[in-house]
């Protein structure tokens, strides 16, 4: 039977009678709308929630902050169940302050059971044959008004969650690991948007590692160049010009208009002014004094230890045949970075694990008496400490 239109609230009254109507409810279904595809800030555009008998869209750009739906939200006792959580976290925090404080990812469920395709789509034609059409993947959820086709499309992405959250959470509960996921979860609660580092976001791009600092100069000055016609145009970036432009802009050094459209993936629809600001923008970076040009930060030093790399392969090995015991992706079950974290520490006991932060609790129940184990075979026991 085909589902029943959601409601689409777009004032601030009907949001409000819709939500006081919510009394007793224990259990939220969550999704938002961004439009990073599209616009330079990406921010909330439309918040869907279901409830056992409640579905609705609600639209923030005419009302606002819907504070009654964070008030729901931050409610210790209302579950609020998300798939693949994370960016979702960040984008309520950074628009309206909320932190979700019981929460349940459908997806890390997914993982810690096993689940190698634990995609939203993938997880309901699992569990209920159900097929979503995702031909609304890249829509644009700035625009207004909003089709009818387009509301439908965002409401199927939490009309059947609590069902899925309550299959996975049986199903956590029958394999012993649902404390897993409740520690998961409780890690989760915590996250929030940050703008750290944002003036050294241009290290990041792919390929940034091969530039000379001088040529990174030019790549830093050709971002923020890029950048800024982003913002004023509301525009996601790649939009403007793509990242590999940029590297390639930085490594050509263009010194005319000529030369700047020369380079493969320049847009060809430039006008000549943006042009000269990106000619403006790569003399600049050649004007930077050799004393001041950008480098990557030196990551963390720690005295030298011969036997690193070889405590880590011993890790690993340990983690692989864990993983297979218990059918988990072995990047699931103890990422490479947590392995390095525990190497660096070399714990003679499990009890050592405890001044390990990056570990969970439910690693180290798995994993901790063999990663202990593993260790024990070298010399060096003396520990690892930041040089």
């Amino acid at each position: 039977m085909p589902s029943p239109a959601p409601l689409y609230l777009d004032t601030a009254d009907a949001v409000d009678r819709f939500l006081s109507g919510l009394t007793g409810v224990r259990a939220i279904a969550l999704d938002t709308e961004g439009a990073s595809f599209h616009r330079f800030v990406d921010r909330i555009y439309l918040l869907q929630m279901s409830t056992l008998h409640h579905e609705a869209v609600i639209d923030p750009l005419p009302i606002g902050t819907p504070e009654k739906l964070g008030a729901l939200l931050e409610h210790p006792d209302i579950e609020v169940v998300l798939h693949d959580a994370d960016y979702d976290l960040r984008l309520l925090h950074q628009d309206y302050g909320w932190r979700v404080t019981h929460l349940f990812d459908t997806r890390v469920a997914a993982q810690l059971l096993g689940i190698r395709a634990f995609g939203l789509a993938a997880l309901l034609e699992r569990y209920f044959g159900l097929k979503l059409d995702k031909k609304h993947q890249r829509a644009d959820w700035s625009m207004r008004p909003l089709t009818a086709d387009m509301l439908d499309y965002a409401a199927q992405d939490t009309r059947h969650l609590l069902g899925l959250r309550d299959r996975l959470h049986r199903e956590l509960e029958q394999m012993g690991r649902w404390h897993w996921a409740k520690e998961e979860f409780t890690r989760a609660e915590g996250t929030r948007w940050e703008n750290d580092g944002e003036d050294q976001a241009f290290l990041r791009l792919k390929g940034a590692r091969d530039l000379t600092r001088r040529e990174l100069a030019r790549l830093r000055e050709l971002v923020r160049w890029r950048d800024t016609i982003a913002a004023e145009l509301d525009r996601a970036t790649f939009r403007v010009a793509g990242n590999e432009v940029l590297r390639d802009l930085a490594r050509v050094a263009p010194t005319s208009r000529e030369a700047l459209f020369a380079v493969k993936g320049f847009p060809r629809g430039m006008n000549d002014a943006r042009a000269a600001e990106a000619l403006a923008a790569v003399l600049r970076g050649n004007a930077v004094p050799d004393s001041e040009l950008p480098r990557f930060p030196k990551s963390a030093r720690w005295d030298k230890d011969p036997d690193f790399d070889d405590r880590v392969a011993k890790l690993k090995g340990v983690r692989d045949v864990v993983a297979t015991k218990l059918d988990l992706d072995p990047g699931v079950l103890c990422s490479r970075d947590r392995m390095e974290a525990v190497a660096r520490r070399k714990p003679r006991h499990v009890d050592d694990f405890s001044g390990i932060p990056e570990l969970r609790q439910w690693q180290v129940e798995v994993l901790g008496v063999d990663f202990v184990k593993a260790l024990a075979s070298f010399k060096d026991d003396s520990p690892y400490k930041p040089g």
